[in-house]
């Protein structure tokens, strides 16, 4: 069987991305290997996202064009966070707001179609991403709006950007949450998790990883005096 350069692409980016986002979880934070995976995992994460949602249209696969179009949003949004200063802000930031805005209102499309039609499920996934994907446009828009952030509020749009990324890629990879057309053709997964090992919920247990220590950031960065004297 042959892959075309996009399924190569996507697959090498994601299993990349997956692997440097779990070192920059469990290495200390701001250090040089921290940074480092850091950004391999944004260059893999910006790859896997552009060529599945290529792939997506040159298919007529509505909703993995949306999830490609939100997973690249979120990283790039993420990586911009602390690429800037602090209390700074500038186009990319408005360009990102209007391509979130995009995936959002191709959602309620999606959402009022699948309605229409009965089927994929119902609108109610659609439905549940439009609202994920209008909550983090509108911290942009706050974000526009206040001229950029500082202190414990930078890290923590930085921190569960990141980690919803790499927990959406987790779950792609290791349970199908998406149904990924490009997983099942290649029969990866079923390779690499036969029924028994499935049954043991192993599977589940990388995802739950990334989910845990998303949220334990999350507190760690808002009840840290460090990241509140930094605002200060």
């Amino acid at each position: 069987m042959t892959y075309s350069p996009i399924l190569i692409l996507h697959i090498a980016g994601g299993l990349t991305a997956i692997v440097a986002g779990f070192i920059a979880l469990f290495v200390r934070k701001g250090g040089r290997l921290h940074r480092k995976s850091g950004d391999v995992f944004v260059i893999a994460m910006l790859v896997m996202a552009a060529a599945g949602a290529y792939a997506a249209v040159i298919k007529s696969q509505p909703s993995n064009v949306l999830a490609g179009t939100f997973t690249f949003y979120l990283v790039a949004s993420a990586w911009l966070t602390v690429r800037r200063k602090a209390n700074e802000t500038g186009r990319m930031e408005v360009g990102l707001l209007l391509l979130a805005l995009a995936a959002g209102i191709g959602a309620v499309i999606l959402a009022w179609q699948a309605s229409q039609m009965a089927k994929h499920g119902g609108p109610a996934l659609y439905v549940v991403f439009g609202l994920i994907t209008f909550l983090s446009a509108s911290g942009d828009i706050r974000l526009l709006i206040r001229g950029g952030v500082a202190g414990a509020q930078r890290i923590v749009r930085h921190v569960w950007r990141m980690g919803f990324a790499l927990f959406v890629a987790t779950g792609s990879f290791f349970l199908g949450m998406a149904g990924d057309p490009v997983m099942r053709r290649i029969g990866l997964r079923a390779r690499l998790f036969t029924p028994d090992v499935r049954k043991t919920n192993l599977p589940l247990v990388p995802v739950l990883i990334v989910a845990a220590l998303t949220i334990f950031w999350l507190f760690k960065v808002k009840l840290s005096k460090r990241y509140k004297t930094a605002a200060a």
